[in-house]
């Protein structure tokens, strides 16, 4: 196992750790949770420099890297939402788009001749938003509930240009697919006409 593989496992321990203190009776339990996801996030960012600088990147880590993220980010809203932190409405519209974006991307995949999406400058402001919220959080829970919502409405409008590109990059390629069943058509009557040209000719 690599450094940045090494780093995205640790990443996956701090989830149960991140849970832990936060549900601690430490009068300081959200600070030292938020704390403990302040680590998670710079060793997303470690690992990825790591992997790009060196080139030690691997299939294993490209899927469980993101996996790590998104497990992480949903654990934090969880905990927020069952301490009252934040409303329920923010951990449902975040948890339906993640569950759509799986699913989505599968069916691309798997039913669309290997379709993916690229993710979208929106999605990565989104990312950024939902980290400083969350550790404004561990400071003021009025403004970081705010910038809750805001990290909200920009993942809202990133799934939404999501779905957009990939409605594109799918007729992109029915398209293409298209263009490459007439070119066969076009391939096989032109052999019929030689043949049947050269047959003449013998004839």
């Amino acid at each position: 196992m690599n450094v940045p593989n090494f780093l995205t496992v640790a990443r996956f321990f701090l989830i149960p750790c991140f849970v832990m203190v936060f549900f601690s009776q430490s009068p300081n339990s959200l600070l030292y949770a938020v704390g403990i996801f302040v680590v998670a996030g710079l060793t997303d960012l470690l690992d990825g420099f790591i992997a790009r600088k060196y080139g030690l990147i691997t299939k294993w880590g490209q899927a469980m890297d993101p996996l790590a993220d998104k497990m992480m980010l949903l654990t934090v809203l969880i905990c927020f939402t069952i301490a009252g932190y934040i409303p329920l409405w923010i951990i449902t519209i975040v948890g339906m788009k993640e569950a759509l974006l799986v699913i989505g991307g599968l069916i691309l995949y798997t039913k669309k001749d290997k379709v993916v999406v690229p993710a979208n400058k929106y999605g990565k402001l989104a990312t950024i938003a939902f980290y400083i919220a969350i550790i404004w959080m561990g400071f003021d829970r009025v403004y970081g509930g705010v910038m809750l919502t805001v990290a909200v409405i920009i993942t809202a409008y990133a799934f939404i240009r999501y779905l957009m590109i990939g409605v594109k990059l799918v007729k992109y390629k029915e398209a293409e697919q298209g263009e490459e069943k007439e070119n066969v058509v076009e391939l096989q009557e032109a052999k019929l006409n030689v043949e049947k040209n050269t047959t003449e000719k013998i004839s």
